[in-house]
């Protein structure tokens, strides 16, 4: 959603009373939430658009929770803007309940959602296996500059990466600078996606050039990201004409970009899961040799999170199942390079004994980095504005220019 119109938008919502007659969950025991969750049919809003991720849900979580707790979760494809203005018209025209119970989300969307009072919280005190998480961790408690405040319930991290194809690219570039040489005497062999994952890739990319990432750390600094989007926008449109069909098209989605890193167009990819490759290669879609790695120059790292509309008619099934979602065996199996190979977002060592080793002993990544290696060149999430504003001006000043 672009930023103006969501700032008008904002100033028309109303502040509309919770779901009547809901009980106050905060007050009760986590097995009287239990009872009250038994027989419910709940919805969740998520970005469908990875088989393994589908997989994960459809095959494992589904199943589970009936069989646990006897919910019925259904799935439904939609994320960031379109959970915004679905929850936003639900709350401007007075629904009484929602249509969703559950959100997959962070970042940006988290932002938005927080400005329209459109999530139910605090909750994640309620969650028993919430106590396996660390909160004090930044890439965790925090999500884009913002405490999550029990408004959202980690669900996985990850970080960025840089994926190659080592046959057509002998030394992977470290700097931006390196970047632009090998942009240059490769023309046609790399391009940004213009969507979440390419917006991230930006995000690193002009907190490098303006010397340190510290700056973009706290609230939002309107010259700080005029002088080095500034330059970041010059700079892509010197290397425009090198980049894939010439500049002239990029691609829409991560998965398009997949595709032609896939049938050799082009010679890198990227992921905002580190351990993504590994999947892509078992399935066939990647060369075997592909790899995936972290520049010296670093990349971001973050969380993402569920979170409970406050119009769901469905709160206590919402926040069983967000605690299996967060229990160790839910998160161990997300954790299989197999399944998802989605980081965890539990503090191993606070898991009981048998819990860890089970997580010590997850099959080793293969063309993926090692997490404690890539840990030292993680950045934090700039504010949620600042991924606001790329995504507009990044069409603005290169895409449409």
């Amino acid at each position: 959603m672009r930023f103006s119109l969501f700032v008008l938008l904002l100033f028309s919502v109303s502040c509309s009373n919770p779901v009547e007659d809901e009980p106050d969950f905060a007050q009760l025991e986590w097995d009287e939430i239990r009872e009250l969750s038994e027989g419910e049919d709940l919805t969740l809003m998520m970005w469908m658009g990875d088989p393994y991720i589908n997989g994960y849900m459809n095959d494992y979580v589904v199943p589970e929770v009936k069989n646990r707790y006897n919910i019925d979760l259904n799935i439904v494809s939609g994320q960031g803007a379109q959970i915004v203005s679905t929850l936003m018209a639900e709350i401007e025209g007075g629904t009484r309940t929602s249509q969703i119970d559950l959100v997959w989300i962070n970042g940006e969307t988290f932002f938005q959602l927080r400005q329209i009072d459109a999530l139910y919280g605090p909750f994640t005190g309620m969650l028993p296996n919430s106590t396996f998480v660390n909160y004090d961790n930044p890439f965790i408690g925090t999500d884009f500059q913002q405490p999550v405040d029990g408004y959202e319930a980690p669900w996985g991290n990850v970080q960025f990466t840089l994926i190659y194809n080592p046959g057509q690219v002998n030394s992977p570039p470290q700097t931006f600078q390196d970047f632009e040489t090998w942009i240059v005497t490769n023309p046609g062999r790399f391009t940004i996606p213009t969507e979440f994952a390419g917006m991230t890739l930006l995000k690193s990319w002009m907190m490098t050039l303006n010397g340190s990432p510290e700056p973009f750390y706290g609230d939002f600094d309107e010259e700080l990201y005029k002088s080095a989007s500034r330059e970041l926008w010059d700079r892509l449109n010197r290397l425009k004409p090198y980049f894939w069909r010439n500049g002239e098209t990029f691609p829409a989605s991560v998965a398009q970009m997949h595709q032609l890193f896939a049938n050799g167009e082009i010679s890198f990819t990227m992921s905002n899961n580190d351990g993504e490759v590994d999947n892509k290669i078992a399935r066939g879609l990647f060369p075997e040799t592909s790899r995936a790695y972290v520049p010296e120059h670093g990349t971001i790292r973050n969380s993402h999170y569920l979170g409970i509309p406050r119009k769901s008619a469905h709160k206590a099934a919402a926040l069983v199942v967000i605690n299996f979602l967060q229990s160790p065996e839910a998160q161990l199996e997300k954790m299989k390079p197999d399944v998802w190979g989605d980081g965890t977002v539990l503090s191993i060592p606070d898991l009981p004994e048998g819990w860890q080793q089970r997580f010590s002993r997850i099959p080793g990544r293969v063309q993926a980095p090692d997490r404690s290696e890539i840990r030292e060149r993680a950045l934090q999430e700039p504010g949620p504005e600042y991924m606001i504003r790329i995504f507009e001006d990044f069409r603005t000043y290169v895409v449409n220019r």
